[in-house]
């Protein structure tokens, strides 16, 4: 194990880090169109991809580690960022190992964006769901401008599927 190993396991985090980003994606479009009966299936998606990256990340720690070993770099543990500054500077290393590390903190930035947007649109969609849901029914529980119980029925309200 060495460099080379490391350098494939960064290739195979970025390519998963596009995944992620790419099923972010898919999730996003999905609430944009309103296709909530998909909406469980693409966080699944998400989820599992999520899960990849972890396991991949305990290979990485270790193979960092290799590395450092290998470089005499005597720190237990060390980031990516710590093994680059240790990089020998005669060699290609410090600069692969750089470019893996800007794209990989490029992708989780856009991620990060992401994820954000998403959660924001699920919560919208889980609020309309919600303020659709209480008015679809008796109307107990609210009250007239007069400030008095209203009590009366509402009239019928069609739910279209889509499906």
């Amino acid at each position: 194990m060495g460099a080379s190993e490391l350098s494939a396991l960064l290739w195979q985090e970025r390519e998963l880090l596009d995944l992620l980003e790419y099923r972010l994606e898919v999730q996003r479009a999905l609430l944009t169109v309103g296709e909530s009966r998909w909406a469980q299936r693409a966080a699944d998606d998400i989820e599992a991809t999520t899960q990849q990256l972890r396991n991949l990340n305990i290979a990485r720690d270790v193979e960092v580690q290799a590395v450092a070993d290998d470089w005499k770099f005597n720190v237990v543990n060390p980031s990516l960022r710590e093994l680059i500054a240790a990089a020998p500077p005669d060699g290609p290393w410090l600069e692969i190992f750089n470019g893996h590390l800007r794209a990989m903190l490029a992708s989780v930035e856009r991620i990060s964006a992401r994820r954000a947007e998403n959660g924001r649109m699920l919560r919208e969609a889980i609020r309309h769901t919600q303020e659709t849901l209480a008015g679809s029914g008796d109307r107990a529980g609210t009250y007239t401008a007069a400030g008095t119980p209203d009590t009366g029925k509402r009239t019928a309200i069609l739910f279209e599927d889509d499906a």
